[in-house]
């Protein structure tokens, strides 16, 4: 060697340590990497050997990509696929990638929504309900939103992060968000779907959202239980005893109705079940069978219910109460 800084007897100095440096994998190479072992990971679920796998890739200053991949491979796959990746990036963090590393992913999967809808038109959608999935998974702070807010993305983003708010500030939103992800239609027990359909009427309340009410609906796959849907709908206006809750209610309801989402046999069904409930229902909402009317009024001017349906509410003839204690506290008829 001809260089003149050079000196062979610094080699013989016990306080130099000389070691390999392999540079950092460029983004394209790390991204190839991320991919395939996510894609192993959705083989064996072991979130353990996915988050070996992961910390052996040359990564020095890109953790992000972890994140940012993670979502995007799971974009183009099925409910079961996002489950699992939402419950790695929980298993993830603290252990390779900090909360930091987390938000700079969903900052650049948020940028890169437009081209993303290209392959997956739902995109928005799905990535709002990963960003609150891993805000409830305590991975990142509510006030993200607002920070992400603020930037100004596209109108695509503002519907993820729309989506996202409104799923982590509706009644029930925490439960709702441990299966945002579902299963398989036909395997849901009976107390999932009942709390699904309640979760999704909470939203379509909150946020106003008709079309996004119909793809949960649609997604859940039950259309032998849409009973179910127009019982809870139909409670939920008796209990609320306001008239926006009526005519959201009854605008949801004509929409499935004239879409045949929900059959005039599951419709009339739905309101049997709460007219034999409505004695049960009076107990705690007194004013129950006024609200009842009044809103089977607005379904019958909107055309997806016949006038005779009236005729099955109960009478209050048909009731009985409890009298004063004058009466000896007797039952009688009303």
């Amino acid at each position: 060697m001809k260089d003149p800084n050079y000196d062979s007897d610094l080699l013989d100095d016990d306080n130099i340590v000389l070691r390999e440096i392999t540079p950092e994998s460029s983004d394209e190479e790390l991204k190839n990497s991320i991919t395939f072992n996510i894609l192993e990971y959705y083989e064996h679920g072991d979130t353990d050997e996915a988050a070996m796998t992961l910390s052996e890739l040359n990564i020095v200053s890109k953790w992000h990509l972890i994140t940012q991949v993670s979502v995007e491979v799971a974009l183009e796959h099925k409910p079961s696929q996002r489950e699992m990746t939402s419950v790695l990036l929980s298993d993830l963090y603290g252990r390779l990638i900090k909360q930091k590393e987390i938000a700079q992913g969903f900052d650049i999967i948020l940028a890169n929504l437009p081209d993303l809808i290209l392959d997956t038109p739902d995109a928005p959608i799905v990535v709002g309900c990963f960003l609150a999935r891993t805000i409830a998974d305590d991975c990142l702070p509510p006030k993200i939103i607002d920070f992400f807010k603020e930037k100004n993305y596209s109108d695509l983003a503002n519907q993820a992060l729309i989506k996202a708010h409104n799923l982590l500030n509706i009644k029930h939103g925490l439960t709702r968000l441990d299966n945002v992800w579902g299963v398989g239609g036909s395997l849901r027990p009976v107390q999932y779907l009942v709390r699904q359909m309640n979760m999704l009427l909470d939203e379509y309340l909150c946020s106003g959202d008709l079309q996004e009410a119909i793809r949960c609906i649609l997604e859940l796959e039950v259309p032998h239980f849409h009973h179910e849907l127009v019982y809870e709908a139909v409670v939920d206006v008796i209990e609320a005893m306001n008239t926006h809750t009526e005519i959201s209610m009854c605008k949801l309801l004509k929409a499935l109705y004239d879409a045949i989402i929900i059959t005039p046999e599951m419709m009339n069904k739905g309101f049997d079940r709460v007219f034999d409930v409505l004695d049960d229902i009076s107990i705690d909402v007194p004013l129950a069978s006024a609200v009842l009317e009044r809103f089977l009024d607005k379904c019958i001017n909107a055309g997806f219910l016949q006038r005779d349906v009236l005729h099955k509410i109960p009478t209050r003839a048909s009731r009985k109460r409890y009298v004063s204690e004058g009466d000896g506290g007797r039952l009688k008829e009303a």
